[in-house]
């Protein structure tokens, strides 16, 4: 959430920000009317219930019978006043809320200027891609290869939970499972990272504080009864870890991280990303997250990516980091780095990370902060999120790059040892 006084100073800052975003810079103005009539409401409350209190004061004084009664009757109309000027003033304050909680994050100043994805920037390429035809053969696609491995099973799982839902099964199932084991060891023992397991489901303030709710509402899976949400990532969790406190200065960074499920209605359109499980509604991630101090930030957004390329250098996939432009910009970010892995069995590049620092967005909307060691008012924490790693595209690029000619999977040599000694996938 945007902090409303700067929207008050500096409106036309925002609006420029929302026309690089490629969204309706007129959303500022309705929430700068929202905030007037707010405004006007507030001191008209306040004006009565000082008159109120005043007269009050007064009709305890008076001697006069008739007279005070004459006060007491005056004041029952003020208190009706008061009554109606509080509901709108609650109706008004609602809509302000609502209205504020649609405004996007201010894009970074180092973000790329764009309209949209082709507007990306590829800041730097590590590996090189491997020569399939040297060595004699056609890369095949993972929905190929994994059922004829017997790994992948796209129609039970249909059968199971209806379209973009599949089976891992035998040494795909162990594969994944030891990706997970193994990213979530590196983090906390060489990254320097605290293993959260959070609830897989949360109440619909945490979606609001991490910044799903209200603009994702289509994209997520809601308990109506319970009235709890799936988590769409690990995020929405850890944002929300220190929701309402105020830190210590001394406390911060604080970094975190956890593996979840993640699910996410993915409404696609026809014909788009639908063969395979490059896009499913249920997936598995591991979510890295830390909480700064605002001067810090940046540098930590750096150190995060770094750890997610340390993944891809020890997996040995040829990955490329990309600058994020202002148009195809989430929703809660300020600047983005997504890293993309080669697939060469479908021959594009697949986001395998999106690392946000989404600085103060987040913290003001769940009100998290910290209290400077020097002293002061309580300041805002920034947060940043980043993947660290998204299967199944991490899948995906493993089975492509590492297959070979007989239809076998290589196992990457770190993973071995989380694979039972399994050095070759065959059926």
């Amino acid at each position: 959430m945007l902090d409303i006084e700067l929207i008050r100073r500096e409106p036309e800052r925002v609006r420029e920000a929302l026309r690089l975003r490629q969204d309706d810079p007129a959303l500022v103005d309705e929430v700068l009317a929202l905030d007037e009539r707010r405004r006007t409401l507030l001191r008209r409350v306040e004006a009565l219930r000082a008159e109120r209190n005043r007269v009050s004061r007064e009709i305890g004084r008076m001697k006069d019978k008739a007279a005070r009664e004459e006060k007491i009757a005056a004041m029952r109309e003020v208190g009706k006043q008061i009554a109606d000027l509080e509901k709108a003033l609650r109706e008004v304050e609602a809509a302000f809320r609502d209205k504020l909680l649609w405004l996007p994050n201010i894009p970074h100043e180092s973000t790329p200027v764009g309209a949209d994805e082709r507007d990306n920037v590829v800041v730097r390429a590590w590996g090189e891609r491997r020569d399939f035809a040297a060595e004699g053969f056609e890369p095949a696609p993972h929905w190929d290869l994994g059922p004829e491995l017997d790994i992948l099973d796209f129609e039970r799982g249909v059968k199971l939970a209806g379209s973009r839902f599949y089976i891992l099964k035998g040494a795909g199932a162990r594969l994944q499972r030891a990706l997970i084991f193994w990213m979530l060891d590196r983090h906390t023992r060489e990254h320097g990272y605290t293993e959260i397991y959070p609830p897989f489901v949360v109440h619909k303030e945490m979606l609001v504080g991490a910044g799903q709710l209200p603009k994702f509402a289509d994209n997520l899976y809601h308990d109506v009864e319970e009235d709890l949400w799936l988590l769409p990532t690990a995020e929405v969790a850890l944002t929300n870890l220190h929701r309402d406190e105020i830190l210590d200065e001394s406390m911060l960074p604080l970094s975190y991280v956890a593996y979840t499920p993640c699910f996410r209605r993915e409404k696609m359109s026809a014909g788009r990303d639908v063969r395979g499980i490059k896009r499913g509604h249920q997936f598995d991630k591991v979510e890295m997250y830390k909480f700064t101090r605002p001067e810090e930030s940046y540098e930590a957004l750096e150190t995060m990516v770094g750890h997610a390329e340390a993944l891809l250098q020890a997996l040995k996939l040829p990955y490329r980091i990309v600058a994020i432009c202002t148009g195809d910009l989430g929703f809660a970010s300020a600047k983005t780095y997504d890293i993309e892995l080669w697939a060469p069995g479908q021959g594009e590049w697949l986001e395998v990370s999106s690392l946000s620092n989404v600085e103060s967005f987040q913290a003001r909307r769940a009100n998290i902060r910290y209290r400077p060691s020097g002293g002061g008012k309580p300041r805002y924490v920034h947060t940043l999120n980043g993947s660290g790693l998204a299967l199944p595209r991490l899948m995906i690029a493993i089975m492509e790059n590492y297959q070979q000619a007989d239809g076998s999977i290589l196992v990457p040599e770190v993973l071995q040892p989380w694979m039972g000694g399994i050095e070759v996938i065959r059926r």
